[in-house]
């Protein structure tokens, strides 16, 4: 029997015969995932011209322009590690909260049109959307990391499972944020402007060109309730066991953070799922 769910020349899903047969809704829902990540695929890396280019740029010229900083002020080191490691570690991870959380909190105004098919959920284009932009996030950390390596930092990691658990919490929270988001932003959309101007200062303050242990007492404690910040100071630990971590440092907090708000997103897509679907 033919597949129920196909990209049609547009790329997006069609009908077949399977529904009508029963098909479970398990592979229903793994045929739509399929669809929807090969068609995100296609429009992220081949949309415009070089843009698969311009995803690896942007971390580049982040860690190049702050690097130039930190050498004119002559910093080779930063909390014991040396000053390029623990910008590019804070850069990427940083990145793999914010695009993760960006591109999901996107997801329902990008594919609106999806919907009227009923086997496409809107929270389906946002979990396609975020587990996308991780495999993204992990070729452009082996693009950058391997060019670090060229130029005769070491780059490997001490602890790599430390690191791996440190992303993985900085995509589960950025995964959560957007699923929040995308909902929120789409019942009252001037919010969205509002969180543009968040995301700007949040890269300061999640210590990503300022170490946060070297801010004095209580703005530190006050700066480590951002969970971002706990995500970026453990990776850096990872890679670097001597590396000088705030003592406030939390991996709880960060995956606590980040299955709330999950949980909560998940919640809020439910609730209004018609909504979503007919605004």
């Amino acid at each position: 029997m033919s597949d129920l769910t196909k990209l049609n020349a547009e790329g997006t899903p069609t009908t077949g015969n399977a529904e009508r047969f029963g098909r479970p809704s398990l592979l229903i829902t793994l045929s739509v995932w399929r669809a929807l990540f090969l068609r995100e695929a296609l429009a992220r890396l081949f949309s415009g011209r070089a843009t698969w280019f311009w995803l690896v740029a942007e971390p580049v010229f982040s860690v190049a322009i702050m690097l130039f900083v930190f050498t004119v002020i002559r910093v080779r080191t930063v909390g014991g590690i040396d000053t390029m490691l623990w910008l590019m570690v804070g850069m990427l991870g940083f990145f793999m909260f914010r695009r993760t959380g960006t591109q999901a909190q996107n997801a329902i105004s990008a594919n609106r049109t999806l919907f009227t098919y009923r086997q496409v959920l809107p929270v389906d284009t946002a979990l396609v959307r975020a587990a996308l932009e991780a495999l993204l996030m992990v070729a452009v950390a082996g693009v950058l990391l391997i060019g670090a390596a060229l130029l005769g930092h070491s780059v490997v990691p001490a602890n790599p499972l430390a690191v791996l658990e440190a992303f993985l919490g900085l995509w589960l929270a950025g995964l959560g944020f957007g699923l929040v988001t995308s909902v929120v932003i789409e019942l009252v959309p001037e919010l969205g402007k509002v969180l543009k101007l968040v995301m700007a200062p949040l890269m300061i303050l999640s210590g990503v060109m300022i170490p946060i242990s070297a801010v004095p007492q209580p703005y530190q404690g006050w700066l480590m309730l951002n969970p971002v910040a706990h995500g970026l100071e453990a990776a850096r630990l990872g890679f670097a066991p001597y590396y000088h971590a705030v003592p406030e440092l939390s991996m709880a907090y960060l995956y606590a953070f980040a299955l709330v708000f999950i949980f909560f997103g998940l919640a809020l897509y439910r609730r209004f799922a018609t909504k979503l679907v007919t605004q």
